[in-house]
């Protein structure tokens, strides 16, 4: 129970990613903030299983997309729980085609779902934790594609690359507050919005193909947050952690 007492807000977190670190972070003793930008049948389960585990939490529709509703979720994130210790932001958009043919408003939404909203909602959480005075954790899920210019993921790859400079430059600005501001970098994961894009036979066959011989999970995630998350990463701040089963690595002996 290594974040008992603590307070956090999850953007994203009715599927995939976000579901997996919402959880972690209530199995190790936080209360969560559920955001998703409606109030689906999935996103009231999470909010169910966190009480289940005899957490607190709330569900907090909105788009985090858009300033207003990134204000919005805040406010009510903090009205319900009294404060929050602990940002994981985790918008996402992705479509893919190729660069020739992509579509400049979807190249606009993408960069507003992997970056612009990350900077709304951690602008937001960074001014409440300032003023707290009693510091804080805020973690961004980036992308191994960060490291590898996928092709047909133009906007996604500039989106995600954006977002680790920006993560940087908001944990300069922030340590002299002790706010962490860290980066997780998720490999290929096994979540919904995967199998939506690429199909569940695609999916099968990537997982052994590569180098950990499986797919990375939502969970895999998670733990790594709740770690960020907790006094055990005290003394980071400005990194990046890498939880892809060493897809970097693929190549390394060809």
């Amino acid at each position: 129970m290594r974040l008992l007492g603590k307070t956090a807000l999850v953007t994203g977190a009715a599927r995939g990613i976000g579901r997996g670190c919402a959880l972690e972070l209530a199995r190790a003793g936080a209360d969560v903030a559920i955001n998703d930008r409606e109030q689906t049948p999935q996103a009231k389960v999470i909010v169910a299983e966190v009480e289940t585990l005899g957490r607190r939490s709330v569900l907090l529709e909105g788009d985090v997309f858009q300033r207003p509703s990134c204000e919005s979720v805040v406010k009510r994130a903090i009205d319900a729980l009294g404060r929050i210790d602990i940002f994981i932001s985790n918008p996402a958009y992705q479509r893919r085609a190729d660069f020739i043919d992509f579509d400049p408003a979807t190249f606009a939404k993408v960069i507003e779902g992997t970056l612009t909203g990350g900077f709304h909602m951690s602008q937001l959480v960074a001014r409440h934790m300032v003023e707290q005075g009693c510091g804080g954790k805020i973690v961004f899920i980036s992308s191994c594609h960060v490291h590898t210019p996928y092709a047909r993921s133009v906007a996604y790859n500039a989106g995600k690359g954006g977002l680790n400079l920006m993560a940087f430059t908001i944990a300069a600005e922030l340590y002299p507050h002790r706010i962490n501001v860290n980066i997780i970098e998720p490999g290929w994961i096994d979540t919904p919005g995967e199998h939506e894009m690429f199909g569940d036979a695609v999916m099968v066959r990537a997982g052994s193909a590569l180098p950990w011989g499986r797919l990375g999970t939502p969970e895999d995630i998670g733990k790594v947050a709740v770690f960020l998350a907790s006094d055990d990463a005290d003394y980071i701040t400005g990194a990046t952690l890498r939880v892809d089963g060493g897809i970097w690595l693929q190549h390394a002996h060809e």
